[in-house]
């Protein structure tokens, strides 16, 4: 292993991949500091790029953008009290009244090293559990690689708060336009009606682009923005003394394997992980008071806690092809994009990927605090980017990338439409992160549905006799069960409040 880490640290550290590795880190804080531009829509953004970048290159440079992004949502979160991404809400709480009290660039700072504690930690476990869990994996058969998409689409569907229905049928949906094409079992065209250019289905980056990034244009269309009113405060005080940096340590070590072990379950991510370590956290400090009131550790818990969740999200997304969250979903998209197929031979065939993403993974932590601590200084003037102008140079992002794909505008059409049905989606509270999951899944569980049924002659109960198959079925039913239940008696609780109250 240590071999093939020095083999990782002598590629990142090659002008070109830095470089890439830098870039990535910059425009992640940007995009998560910027208020309903998320992660996955920055790498969605870079996809066009990725695809033409060095599988090595293309990877290191997105795990940058991943990691700052969700650093980057803390600053708005203090500066504004609007947090960039959802997964930097928690740290509002306590953040933004320290900005209050004029102590804003200390609050910043406290974010930064937090998160790279956080980070540090996370990149550790997934050095050590990644290999391990894909040696495990390596004893699947197709029967049981089809449980796992279900229950990679059960969990992430599960996890759509009160649309629990709308969000599996959500993944469903997504695994049927997978199926638009040519059937890469039996060479049979499905769902073409004729058309030639259907044949090849619907290009990846198309339908990312289309359902996260036009639909968010869509989505903004029409409204009104104005700029964003800022403290008027100058961010002094950025680096937090030795003394608060201890205070800070039990609880962002903590919180940080809080988010591991949330990232590692598939369909939850940094937006969970945050509030469980903040709540945690308040429970077993010595001064819960202060919390709510602008606590550094109220800070430095949720901050932790989401970045920890970077290197767990990434262990089943390298190791079983299942992501850990929302943007893990869209790079496990970018992995197939240049070619590259997660799972427990990923070790195997692509090494030099694998322990490149890993050394990459703690050289951006310290990049990412370098740069995150003088970034601090000036976050306000990035604030000041009005909508008005943001949204047509996405726009033009999306077209420019889309028809890049082949030189061709019947991609740009196919991403306009699944445009308009993102916004559907979004109107309706259909979640969009399902869909993208079952194009994804789509088809991994076909092609290994297919390759358990021909090896048993078209046995449906080699689903059921298998006991990873069983486990992996038995777990999504489960907990689409207990997420329903759960709806159900948090509806009926409500109900009840609403007829005392009347």
């Amino acid at each position: 292993m240590l071999e093939n880490l020095a083999y990782g640290f002598s590629f990142v550290f090659q002008p070109f991949p830095f470089l890439m590795l830098v870039f990535g880190v910059v425009i992640g804080v940007i995009v998560g500091a910027l208020p309903g531009i998320t992660g996955s829509l920055g790498i969605i953004l870079l996809l066009p790029l990725v695809s033409q970048l060095d599988s090595r290159v293309a990877m290191v440079m997105l795990c940058g953008l991943f990691c700052a992004s969700m650093f980057g949502g803390s600053i708005s979160a203090i500066l504004i009290r609007t947090p960039g991404g959802a997964s930097a809400a928690a740290t509002m709480m306590d953040g933004y009244p320290l900005a209050q009290k004029g102590y804003a660039g200390k609050a910043i700072g406290i974010a930064a090293i937090a998160s790279f504690f956080g980070g540090i930690l996370s990149t550790a476990c997934l050095i050590l559990i990644a290999p391990q869990l894909s040696k495990v994996a390596l004893q699947f058969h197709g029967a049981d690689f089809f449980s796992l998409a279900v229950f990679g689409l059960s969990m992430i569907g599960g996890s759509s708060g009160k649309n629990v229905i709308k969000g599996l049928i959500s993944g469903v949906f997504g695994m049927f336009i997978a199926t638009v094409g040519i059937d890469s079992i039996m060479g049979t065209t499905r769902f073409t009606f004729g058309s030639v250019a259907l044949m090849n289905g619907f290009p990846l980056l198309t339908v990312l682009i289309g359902v996260f990034a036009v639909s968010e244009v869509f989505q903004s269309a029409g409204k009104r923005f104005s700029e964003i009113d800022l403290p008027k405060q100058e961010l002094k005080n950025i680096l937090p003394s030795w003394k608060e940096i201890r205070s800070i340590l039990k609880v962002s070590g903590i919180s940080g394997l809080i988010g591991v072990f949330i990232g590692i379950i598939p369909g939850t991510g940094g937006a969970i992980s945050s509030f469980m370590a903040y709540n945690f956290c308040k429970k077993i400090s010595k001064n819960p008071e202060e919390w709510g009131q602008g606590s550094l550790e109220g800070i430095a818990a949720p901050e932790s806690s989401n970045n920890g969740t970077t290197g767990g999200a990434l262990i089943p997304m390298l190791t079983l092809g299942v992501p850990g969250d929302v943007v893990t979903s869209v790079m496990l998209g970018a992995l197939v994009l240049i070619g590259v197929r997660p799972g427990p031979l990923i070790f195997l065939e692509h090494a030099p990927l694998v322990y490149t993403i890993f050394a990459g993974m703690i050289v951006i932590q310290f990049v990412m605090l370098a740069f995150s601590l003088g970034f601090a200084r000036i976050s306000p003037v990035i604030l000041k980017i009005p909508q008005t102008m943001l949204m047509p140079i996405v726009m033009v992002l999306c077209v420019v990338g889309t028809f890049s794909l082949s030189n061709q505008l019947y991609n740009v059409f196919i991403a306009l439409l699944f445009g308009l049905f993102g916004l559907f989606m979004r109107r309706y509270d259909f979640p969009a992160a399902p869909m993208v999951l079952g194009v994804i899944l789509g088809p991994m569980a076909e092609a290994n549905l297919n390759r358990a049924l021909v090896v048993t002659n078209n046995d449906w109960t080699i689903l059921f006799t298998r006991p990873l198959s069983l486990t992996f079925l038995i777990v999504a039913a489960g907990f689409i069960g207990m997420t329903i239940y759960s709806n159900k008696k948090d509806s009926r609780k409500e109900q009840a409040e609403k007829e005392a109250q009347a």
